[in-house]
């Protein structure tokens, strides 16, 4: 008994992680986002001032 016990704690926790680990994915890409339009208005900005 302790066997499935252990075994169905085990798929429990790893279910639980995967949400975790894909929020922090997609934060993850949206931290890159942002910084990308960031640069990207920089690279704006600094090119209309050289006009």
């Amino acid at each position: 008994m302790a066997v499935w016990r252990d075994f169905l704690a085990a798929i429990v926790t790893a279910l639980r992680q995967r949400p975790d680990e894909r929020a922090i994915a997609e934060e993850r890409r949206r931290a890159v986002e942002r910084l990308a339009e960031e640069r990207i208005r920089q690279e704006r900005g600094s090119a209309e001032r050289r006009d």
